[in-house]
C-alpha cells in the first residue's frame, strides 16, 4: 500500500505531462484561456487583453484582440514579454477586409508572459487589460503553456463563448 501511495504524485504528474492539448479557447468576455483536450477543459487561466477587448481586430494599433479560428505558428523565446507563442493573425480574410476599407490590419499577436523587468506586477496586471491586443499571462504560466501546447494547436477565440467548456474528469 504504501508504495501505491508514494507513486501517486508519479501518476498524475505524468498525466499531465502527456497531456496532449488539440485546441485553446479564448473567452474574451470573461477573460479566461481554456486549454482542451479531447472536448475537455485540461487547464484554464485568467487573462489580460488589450486595452479595447471588445470586438474583433481590423487594424493595427486599436488595441483589440482578434476573434475567429487561428493557428498558434511559432514560438518566441527572446520576446520582450518573457517568452510568448504567435497567433497567425492576420488570416486571408483579415488582409482582404483591411484592404478593402485601407488600413493596415495589424499583427505580432501573442500570448505571452509579463513585459521584461516588470514580472512583479504580475499579482495585479490579471486585474487590467494592458496589452496592445495581445493575451497576457503570468510568466509560470506562459512557461506551463509553452510545456503543454505544441506550435500549430489551433487557437479559438472569441467575445462570449455559448457555452463554457467541461473540465476534464
Amino acid at each position: 500500500m504504501k508504495s501505491i501511495i508514494g507513486a501517486l504524485p508519479l501518476v498524475i504528474i505524468a498525466n499531465v505531462t502527456y497531456a496532449k492539448v488539440d485546441l485553446v479557447i479564448v473567452d474574451k468576455s470573461a477573460r479566461t484561456i481554456y486549454l482542451m483536450e479531447s472536448g475537455a477543459v485540461l487547464k484554464e487561466y485568467k487573462v489580460a487583453l488589450g486595452g479595447q477587448p471588445r470586438g474583433h481586430k481590423r487594424q493595427e494599433g486599436d488595441e483589440r484582440t482578434p476573434e475567429g479560428l487561428y493557428t498558434l505558428d511559432f514560438k518566441k523565446e527572446d520576446s520582450a514579454f518573457h517568452r510568448a507563442m504567435h497567433i497567425s493573425y492576420p488570416n486571408t480574410k483579415d488582409v482582404e477586409n483591411a484592404r478593402r476599407e485601407g488600413i493596415k490590419p495589424g499583427g505580432a499577436i501573442m500570448i505571452h508572459g509579463q513585459k521584461n523587468g516588470l514580472e512583479k506586477l504580475a499579482f495585479i496586471s490579471k486585474y487590467f487589460d494592458w496589452t496592445d491586443g495581445c493575451i497576457a499571462l503570468t510568466n509560470a504560466e506562459m512557461d506551463e503553456f509553452m510545456t503543454l501546447v505544441d506550435v500549430g494547436t489551433k487557437i479559438k477565440i472569441e467575445w462570449k463563448l455559448e457555452k463554457k467548456p467541461t473540465q476534464k474528469q
